[in-house]
C-alpha cells in the first residue's frame, strides 16, 4: 500500500544532528511519504548552507530569517537581506521569526524588532512569515495583529504549542497552525483540543526535527519521516482518514506556499 503523501513544512536538515547522513534521512521521508520538506535557516549567515540543501534535492525547499533566540547575538537583519534572499527560486518563506520569552526574555525589545522587520518582508514580497512562538502570547497576538492591520500578509505559527487565546488571534487573521510531535504527546490534550477546534484548512505538518520526535520516537533524534506519526493523530482528531488527513493538509501547504510546488521545478 502507498502511503498517503504529506509534506513536512519545517525541519532544519542543515543541523549537526543529520551530517553524514543527509541522503538516508531524505530518502527515508520519501519512503514514508513525505513528498516534500522546508528546511529552515535560522540564523542568515548560515543562509548558504541551507541554500546548498535545497538546491541539491528537488524534495527539499527553504525558507531563512533570524530565530528570536538568537536575535540579540546575531547582526539585526534589515528587510533589504531578506528581500534579497527571495529571488532564489526555492525560496519560500520568510523566518523563523517570532518571540520567546520562555529562555530569552531578556531580549524581548530586540526580538519584538527583529520580528517587525521579518513581518515587513513578509509584507513587501507576499511569502509567508513563519513564527515561532513561546511564552509571549499577548505580545506576538498584539504584534501580528497590528503589523496584518497595516498591510496583510500570511504566516504560518510553527511548532503551535501555545495557549488558546494565541491560536483564536492568529486563525482569525486568516493565518494557519502547524502540528508537531508535541501534538503527540500523551499529556498533550489541552493543544490537541485547540487543534480540534480549528478549521481543518488551517492545519499544516511539520517535524521541527531534529527536535520534538513524536511516539514512538520521542527522546530521539527526530526526522522528516516522522511526520507520518503526527498525521495519524491528527486525523484522528478531525475524523478523517490519514490519506484524507494528509490531502488536506498538503493543499493548506500548497495555499500558503505556492512556491513550494514540485511541477516549477527541475526533476
Amino acid at each position: 500500500m502507498t502511503p498517503p503523501e504529506i509534506v513536512d513544512s519545517h525541519c532544519h536538515l542543515d543541523f549537526p544532528d543529520f551530517d553524514g547522513e543527509l541522503d538516508q534521512i531524505i530518502a527515508r521521508a520519501h519512503a514514508a511519504g513525505v513528498g516534500r520538506m522546508v528546511t529552515i535557516c535560522t540564523r542568515l549567515r548560515q543562509e548558504p548552507q541551507v541554500r546548498a540543501i535545497a538546491e541539491a534535492n528537488r524534495s527539499v525547499f527553504y525558507a531563512a530569517g533570524t530565530h528570536p533566540m538568537s536575535a540579540a547575538s546575531e547582526p539585526m537583519a534589515t528587510v533589504e537581506q531578506l528581500v534579497a534572499l527571495t529571488q532564489h527560486p526555492k525560496f519560500v518563506g520568510i523566518g523563523e521569526s517570532g518571540l520567546d520569552y520562555h529562555y530569552t526574555a531578556d531580549s524581548k525589545e530586540v526580538q519584538q524588532r527583529s520580528l517587525r522587520l521579518h513581518i515587513t518582508a513578509a509584507q513587501e514580497t507576499g511569502l509567508p512569515l513563519i513564527i515561532h512562538a513561546r511564552g509571549a502570547d499577548e505580545d506576538m497576538a498584539a504584534i501580528l495583529t497590528q503589523g496584518y492591520r497595516d498591510r496583510p500578509y500570511s504566516c504560518v505559527m510553527h511548532c503551535f504549542s501555545s495557549g488558546e487565546s494565541l491560536a483564536k488571534a492568529a486563525l482569525e487573521l486568516g493565518f494557519y497552525l502547524s502540528m508537531s510531535g508535541i501534538a503527540a504527546f500523551p499529556k498533550s490534550q489541552e493543544l490537541r483540543d485547540i487543534f480540534a477546534a480549528a478549521p481543518v484548512d488551517r492545519i499544516l505538518l511539520e517535524t521541527d526535527s531534529p527536535y520534538l520526535a513524536p511516539p514512538p520516537y520521542r527522546g530521539r533524534r527526530n526526522e522528516p519521516a516522522y511526520t507520518a506519526f503526527t498525521a495519524k493523530v491528527g486525523a484522528t482528531l478531525y475524523g478523517l482518514t490519514e490519506v484524507e488527513f494528509a490531502a488536506q493538509t498538503t493543499a493548506n501547504f500548497d495555499r500558503l506556499f505556492p512556491r513550494a510546488r514540485l511541477s516549477d521545478h527541475a526533476a
